[in-house]
């Protein structure tokens, strides 16, 4: 329902600030943003405008869909000709005519690696010792230049020129928000395959290079993307609702996050939520209820769903590296109480206790409260283990 491209940008912050919070450093990462309408203006100011060029226009867009992988030299290739390669296969271009093709490549091919002077039409590659990462160093390009050349290029397409306009808003805030050119970048060159996407694109790339255990040089690129798509509600309530969004790619992402040793893979330092256990299935609204009073307090807790005993209950606590669980049987409820059990300080306790009576007769790390106290003994115990609420 928010039809401003601020909602744009802060898809791209929450994008960048989620690839931190797990793990991945400032710098090794890039959320990448171009705008539908620009790829539409460039088509035109190209001459590929109209319904008689659709085929071709969709030939276009597969080759700058290949940019990072081809660079810009094999793009060339693609929107003209076609390219051979290393197999010897050869993938027949858009054969577009010189001109046109660096129409687009001023547009498409600025940033790390490789760029287009906007007063040279003539089409340069960077050496490989000169590629650099995204932000300010030699090869890389702002975003403010990147938006004042795209003006040039796009010439009267007012499609283009609107494009350029939801961009600049963007930018304006990002900037605001500190979220620079290193950390979200303009790139012309997100094109995203679906169809319904009607304004702002955006990619999120991993840019660090590492080894996998074969030793082996492995470059993840892409682990996710989004963007703004106004019409696609409209296709099944028949009402124009717009929308933006952003998913992950979990599985790549997640091999790189093992791969960094990130540690929300390896588990260090992390703790689960407070679980609430199920021992009387006929009560599962009031065990909810306290779910939802230790939400309310900021104190992350689930309710457990299966429908297993306690002992499996307990295990699966473990499994959730929780801190404690909130136990209430029918001779609790009865008495107005819960019993709350610190599996951190139990675990300690176990390794002095020879055997199982001793255990029963111990209860460690297990105290029982009035339930209107609920939400205090609990952050008592994360308190105690410093475990965030």
């Amino acid at each position: 329902g928010a039809p401003s491209v601020i909602a744009d940008a802060e898809m791209c912050m929450m994008a960048a600030d989620t690839l931190e919070k797990l793990g991945i450093q400032r710098g090794n990462y890039v959320i990448k943003v171009n705008n539908r309408k620009i790829l539409d203006g460039v088509m035109e100011a190209a001459g590929l405008g109209g319904d008689e060029n659709a085929v071709r226009r969709l030939t276009v867009l597969r080759a700058i869909d290949k940019l990072d992988r081809l660079g810009a030299h094999g793009v060339h290739q693609l929107l003209g000709e076609g390219r051979m390669d290393e197999s010897g296969d050869f993938t027949k271009g858009a054969g577009l005519d010189p001109a046109s093709i660096v129409e687009i490549l001023r547009v498409v091919a600025p940033g790390p690696g490789y760029s287009v002077s906007a007063q040279n039409p003539r089409f340069t590659i960077f050496d490989d010792d000169k590629r650099t990462k995204f932000g300010s160093a030699e090869g890389a390009i702002s975003n403010e230049v990147a938006l004042g050349e795209w003006w040039e290029s796009l010439g009267h397409s007012k499609i283009g020129h609107a494009g350029l306009a939801e961009l600049e808003e963007m930018n304006r805030v990002l900037l605001a928000a500190g979220y620079g050119s290193n950390r979200v970048m303009m790139s012309a060159g997100v094109v995203r395959g679906l169809e319904y996407y009607t304004g702002p694109v955006f990619e999120a790339e991993l840019t660090f290079g590492v080894k996998d255990e074969a030793g082996r040089p492995v470059r993840f690129g892409s682990v996710g993307g989004g963007g703004r798509y106004d019409g696609l509600v409209a296709r099944f309530r028949g009402e124009p609702v717009p929308a933006t969004g952003f998913s992950i790619g979990v599985s790549r992402l997640y091999a790189a996050l093992k791969l960094i040793d990130s540690p929300i893979v390896s588990g260090a330092d992390m703790t689960g939520p407070v679980v609430v256990l199920v021992l009387d299935r006929d009560q599962i609204a009031r065990y909810q209820s306290m779910v939802t009073r230790l939400r309310d307090a900021n104190i992350r807790a689930e309710l457990y769903l299966g429908a297993a005993g306690m002992k499996a209950q307990m295990r699966y606590a473990d499994r959730r590296a929780s801190p404690c669980v909130v136990i209430q049987g029918s001779d609790e409820r009865a008495k107005g109480e819960v019993q709350i059990k610190d599996l951190v300080e139990g675990t300690r306790a176990a390794a002095s206790i020879a055997s199982n009576e001793e255990w029963k007769a111990a209860r460690p790390a297990q105290v029982s409260v009035p339930e209107e106290r609920l939400v205090e003994a609990v952050r008592e115990i994360l308190q105690r283990h410093r475990a965030p609420a």
